[in-house]
């Protein structure tokens, strides 16, 4: 599962746009502590809707993602610094910051004023504050136990570490760095914000809407989305809101009027999910049709893995075919028959829309 913790500055609309994208109709509770609420949004997928509708399957189980927004006391805003012992939040695959666009005399900004550019270049600089209090902590347990005797790791995990602080210090994301797979895989243990992919979701006026597409040069970002790992999605939760509590065709009315094509939550989850360069593979069944989530170039074996751990261990062979072929077949045994169905090895590279079957020895 996907996992992305939601960020930003007080009346944002962050709070509430968890709750509308888990469901969650009560409010966190406050508490003495800063925390996490956890909830689960599917991501929206035609392709399993139709292959349900072939195979009218006894459960139909999307894929999904994981939200986390921050509790403080009573509300208060809650440091980018807290956030790195806030589990949740830690192990989040993305960071999801949402900005305020949306004007309202009656809830004030604590900066005074408006400024979605401001705001987002001001979180930028707290996560990156956090990650260097972080690296220069450990640059001085590495100074320590070197002098006690030479390691080439430690050495090693020393010069990163160093490469780390020099972009950090200059006010650069870790994101933006180039490294290599082995640098990179020496440093998941600390777990940095500023390396996790960002999604600015920014939270439009009501009266910005018909200029939507043009939220980006609106708020002024452009050079900020710039940067590596780094997009923008607008909502306008208020309006969001009001959508939540229709029927699904009153909903779909409104939503016409306006003008937009999908709801803001289903564009930030996908935006979450193409964040990330995940992909959905498909399993078929009587019993069950699901979506599976796995990172783009991952190999079959690997695939398999998500289902079970047994499935990737015995494996034998993956069949494979095409969701546009078996949307368009009917049947896999049609697909068969027609030279759509292959035979796949371990090393076969999982495509998006994938269905498969796997063999593997119990």
């Amino acid at each position: 599962m996907l996992r992305a913790g939601l960020i930003g500055f007080p009346s944002a609309g962050k709070t509430a746009l968890f709750q509308l994208l888990t469901s969650a109709r009560e409010a966190p509770r406050p508490s003495g502590k800063s925390e996490a609420n956890v909830g689960v949004s599917r991501v929206p997928d035609d392709r399993l809707d139709q292959l349900t509708a072939i195979f009218n399957p006894r459960k139909h189980v999307p894929a999904t993602v994981e939200f986390a927004d921050i509790a403080g006391v009573g509300g208060a805003k809650v440091g980018a610094a807290a956030l790195l012992d806030v589990a949740p939040f830690r192990n989040a695959d993305a960071l999801l910051h949402v900005v305020r666009m949306f004007r309202d005399p009656s809830v004030a900004h604590p900066s005074g004023t408006i400024d979605p550019a401001r705001d987002v270049r001001a979180m930028e600089d707290e996560i990156i504050l956090a990650d260097l209090g972080v690296v220069e902590r450990r640059l001085e347990r590495l100074e320590r136990d070197l002098k006690k005797g030479q390691s080439a790791d430690l050495r090693k995990e020393q010069e990163i570490l160093l490469r780390c602080r020099a972009a950090l210090e200059e006010g650069r994301a870790l994101r933006a760095l180039d490294l290599s797979v082995e640098d990179a895989k020496r440093l998941r243990g600390f777990q940095f914000l500023s390396a996790k992919p960002l999604l600015i979701v920014l939270n439009l006026d009501e009266s910005d809407l018909p200029r939507a597409d043009d939220a980006v040069q609106l708020a002024g970002i452009a050079s900020f989305l710039e940067g590596a790992a780094t997009r923008a999605v607008p909502i306008c939760a208020k309006i969001e809101l009001e959508i939540a509590q229709l029927e699904p065709a009153d909903a779909a009315a409104f939503m016409s009027d306006l003008g937009l094509r999908e709801s803001g939550l289903d564009r930030v989850i996908r935006a979450s999910y193409d964040l990330l360069g995940y992909i959905s593979f498909f399993t078929v069944g009587e019993d069950e049709n699901r979506a599976w989530s796995i990172p783009r170039n991952t190999p079959a074996v690997l695939a398999a893995g998500e289902i079970h751990s047994d499935i990737s261990r015995g494996f034998i062979r993956a069949e494979v075919v095409r969701y546009e072929h078996l949307l368009a077949r009917q049947t896999i045994a049609a697909c068969r028959e027609h030279g759509e169905l292959r035979l796949e090895g371990k090393d076969y590279i999982v495509q998006d829309g994938d269905v498969i079957n796997f063999r593997h020895a119990t």
